[in-house]
């Protein structure tokens, strides 16, 4: 800005840079915000199961970078409205391509993807992986069928008590201790079902024919629903259970008394 004697003059350039500054400064709050206060769980709670440690983060990352690239496609698409509106009548001008732009739309989704892509494996190899016998406390057999589950509780032995069976009506119960590492073999005796906790953050597949493994623990008391989120037939709204987490002591006793009602019948 220059004074010519009594006019005033501004220099557009400079008036150009300040209001390119007005969008920056108005989320500046907002990035402030982000930065002090913890970052939220996004329909997810912690601690909840050893999966959750592993998961919960690639799920907060994912929308972050979901949320970054938003906004920065936000700015894009409004930064020509608001600065490059049409000022008169002339023909603009016309531009064939421009190879930096066309080189960073193309290198920086691909390296979002390469680094999602990186973590998820990463965390998918600790989730699914096996462990030895001797570092699983229990072993559990969940078993899909139209339209309802089965879980067998293969450390109360081989009674009949132990085998939870349910129906639509009546859909099951799948006790669990807390802090212990159970394994779960998954089965399915007609079509495809999927064994899905959604506190947990996992599901697998119980496959026709196939059997998959699964492990991880509850880390936190409570009841938690559970349900089979693959499409498996008429009544596949129906195939419900819960899952509640009880203390170690209450869940020997639960075997016990399993054992104890069916010995009370046959003896």
């Amino acid at each position: 800005m220059r004074l010519l004697g009594q006019k005033v003059i501004l220099n557009p350039m400079r008036m150009a840079h300040r209001k390119s500054l007005i969008p920056l400064l108005a989320l500046s709050p907002l990035l402030a915000g982000c930065a002090q206060s913890e970052v939220s769980g996004l329909g997810f709670e912690e601690g909840i199961s050893s999966v959750n440690d592993q998961s919960l983060s690639l799920w907060q990352g994912a929308w972050i970078t979901a949320g970054v690239v938003g906004l920065i496609t936000l700015i894009l698409i409004l930064w020509p409205v608001f600065f490059h509106r049409k000022k008169d009548e002339s023909f603009p001008k016309q531009t064939q391509y421009n190879i930096p732009v066309e080189v960073a739309y193309t290198v920086i989704p691909l390296i979002i993807v390469a680094v999602l892509f990186y973590f998820t494996v990463q965390r998918e190899s600790k989730i699914v992986k096996i462990s030895p016998d001797a570092q699983v406390s229990h072993f559990i057999d969940v078993v899909g069928f139209q339209w309802s589950w089965q879980f067998k509780h293969r450390s109360a032995g081989e009674y009949k008590s132990a085998t939870i069976t349910g129906t639509p009506a009546q859909p099951p119960t799948l006790v669990l201790p807390q802090g212990e590492r159970v394994r779960f073999t998954l089965d399915a005796n007609d079509v495809v079902h999927g064994f899905w906790i959604p506190a947990f953050m996992i599901q697998m597949q119980n496959l026709p024919g196939v059997t998959n493994q699964l492990e991880f623990t509850a880390n936190k008391l409570g009841t938690y629903p559970g349900r089979c989120n693959i499409l498996c037939g008429r009544n596949h709204a129906q195939m419900l259970f819960s899952v509640k987490v009880v203390t170690k002591a209450e869940y020997q006793k639960y075997l016990e008394d399993l054992v104890a009602e069916e010995k009370a019948v046959t003896s």
